[in-house]
């Protein structure tokens, strides 16, 4: 089988390293990936945003599977520029069509859909233009602090938290009136506040079936003790010791069953990942987000954790047979480390080299933001590596992550020194 996935990312570089062991995988591409995808098979550049291209590729070099990483090429609608093409519409994706990918790329359509449905989630109101002073009228009856979120993709900036109502009217502003997310703040949801600890979920679907991966806990914050602004993800461990079998119980009664339904009751034939960002209010899972895809930076723990061959899972969605497979699970913990670019995620200086990666024992090395100048691996993002280690319990599998994080060295590297410590 002859595989192409999409993207650049530690997501990429896991998926890569991952379906690089099974037995039926013949050929690999990653498009465009980075420096360590090529060890698990062949780089190749290619705009994500150029279906005809890609397309051009996937007949040129007879791709089976198409395994898409990122979500913008499925909310612009990918899968549907291959399904419309009688030569192309044979090739198996991971991801969903257009209207599946709008449970990320509209959160508008996400909140209604799980208010349709009965899916536990804040309440909410969506505001668009002309609608300002509506808006601000329901911040007036919500209590601090205010969550706003742009409607469309806003490249992982469109969630606004404001502690004081006059920064929440001014956001809020800001985003209809002002266009601060251009197209996708032309709607805008304002919800209430929802206290807790984070949890993500994931489901590989066929669009009848589906089988839960391991759930993880990352962590967005760029200081210590969650401080600061918000990432791509600084790390992430899996599994979550509060995600028992009780709570995982609630989770696909109320959330991941429902989930499923509601899209075949939609007529939206869904095959690939659904991601549900969860928080546990005591003790109840409530849905904050969906994303149409696998996450980034819990991909770099969970996919580790899989012990099943994931490409006979991914091609088990064509015939809808995901039911006939069982999904093993590494009983281990493990914890992701993410090394980025000093001043992330501000301003950032790219092409530092990287030394001490051949010095690493005992943890994955997954690449995120780098490249190959000549033989030299250099940073070309602002998150720039992860280290991923097992153990039997999270402070012994962070250790290992830490102890090897010590080996590898680029000028003005940062880490979080404190990840887990909410868990253990």
């Amino acid at each position: 089988m002859n595989v192409l996935i999409l993207g650049s990312g530690g997501r990429e570089h896991a998926l890569a390293w991952k379906i690089a062991q099974s037995p039926k995988l013949s050929k690999l591409y990653i498009a465009p990936g980075n420096a360590g995808t090529g060890s698990s098979g062949t780089n190749v550049l290619l705009d994500l945003n150029d279906f005809e291209n890609i397309a051009r590729f996937s007949t040129d070099h007879h791709i089976d599977m198409i395994v898409v990483g990122p979500e913008v090429p499925l909310v612009k609608g990918i899968r549907d520029y291959f399904d419309s093409r009688d030569n192309l519409k044979q090739i198996t994706f991971v991801g969903p069509d257009q209207k599946g990918a709008l449970l990320e790329g509209s959160k508008d359509f996400a909140k209604s859909f799980m208010k349709k449905y009965g899916i536990p989630t804040a309440a909410y109101q969506t505001f668009g233009s002309g609608e300002t002073e509506k808006g601000f009228a329901f911040l007036d009856t919500l209590s601090p602090p205010y969550v706003l979120k742009a409607d469309g993709l806003a490249a992982g900036k469109g969630v606004i938290i404001s502690e004081k109502i006059e920064e929440a009217r001014e956001t809020l502003a800001a985003m209809i009136d002002r266009k601060k997310f251009g197209k996708a703040s032309e709607k805008v949801v304002i919800e209430e506040f929802l206290s807790g600890i984070e949890v993500s979920v994931f489901v590989l679907t066929d669009g009848k079936n589906y089988v839960t991966l391991p759930e993880a806990k990352d962590y967005k914050r760029i200081g210590e003790g969650d401080t600061g602004l918000n990432t791509g993800g600084m790390g992430s461990i899996s599994p979550v010791p509060f995600a028992d079998a009780e709570f995982m119980k609630k989770v696909d009664a109320q959330i991941i069953n429902p989930t499923i339904e509601g899209l075949k009751k939609e007529g939206i034939h869904y095959q690939g990942f659904i991601f549900f960002g969860l928080i546990n209010v005591k003790g109840n899972p409530m849905v904050i987000e969906y994303n149409c895809r696998m996450g980034d930076p819990e991909s770099e723990a969970v996919i580790p954790r899989i012990k099943s061959d994931l490409l006979s899972l991914f091609d088990a969605l064509k015939d809808q047979s995901l039911d006939q497979h069982k999904i093993e699970i590494d009983s281990s913990v493990a914890a992701s480390v993410f090394l980025v670019s000093g001043g992330y995620p501000e301003e950032y200086e790219k092409g530092k080299a990287i030394s001490g990666l051949e010095d690493v024992t005992d943890s994955i090395l997954f690449h995120a933001g780098t490249k190959l100048e000549g033989s030299e691996v250099v940073s070309s993002g602002g998150r720039v590596l992860a280290v991923t280690s097992f153990g039997k319990n999270i402070s012994d599998a962070l250790s290992v992550s830490y102890k090897n994080a010590k080996v590898i060295s680029f000028d003005k590297m940062n880490y979080r020194k404190d990840l887990g410590k909410d868990l253990v």
